[in-house]
């Protein structure tokens, strides 16, 4: 089955303001404006902080998803940024939620985002201070070298595009082109 994911379901249906009850201005998938009370709200994108973390012996480590959305596939841990936190508060939280380890954050690798998704995914390097752990979100941990990579079975666009520019700035690349 293949549901459509609307990029703003909030607004899609929405026929009356939610302060004042009656018809309001809807500019989607942006906005909304009341004009009867003046109540507005905006719908941006909502970031996440993700980590690609290499082991000592220099090997990315990689988590088969055990939630959707891409369970069953590979991707880096990575979730949303809650208010209150910092994107590097978030990348290292997201790490010891889905692996159980604490890393060292490195430089940014990419900032990752297409018009029609609800996210912006920041992606940092990072450095494992301890050996992974399988958890309900990461149903498998492996470390792999650049041309081991399961490049088939990556969780998302991102992931991919993420991994090939980790690797391109290192010597040993091994994405496919």
């Amino acid at each position: 089955m293949h549901l459509t994911t609307s990029l703003n379901p909030a607004l899609e249906d929405l026929r009356f303001c939610p302060r004042c009850g009656k018809t309001p201005d809807v500019d989607f998938p942006q906005r909304i404006m009341c004009p009867h009370c003046g109540y507005g709200a905006y719908y941006n994108p909502k970031p996440v902080a993700a980590v690609i973390p290499e082991d000592a012996e220099g090997r990315v480590i990689l988590l088969r998803r055990g939630l959707e959305p891409g369970a069953g596939k590979w991707t880096f841990p990575g979730g949303f940024v809650d208010l209150g936190e910092s994107v590097e508060q978030a990348a290292s939280r997201e790490v010891m939620e889905e692996l159980e380890i604490e890393v060292e954050l490195g430089g940014v690798v990419g900032v990752y985002s297409r018009a029609n998704d609800r996210v912006v995914l920041i992606v940092y390097r990072g450095t494992a201070t301890q050996a992974p752990r399988v958890t309900p979100e990461a149903i498998e941990v492996r470390a792999y070298r650049p041309d081991e990579i399961p490049w088939g079975e990556l969780a998302f666009w991102s992931t991919e595009l993420a991994l090939k520019d980790y690797f391109a700035t290192d010597s040993d690349a091994g994405a496919p082109a």
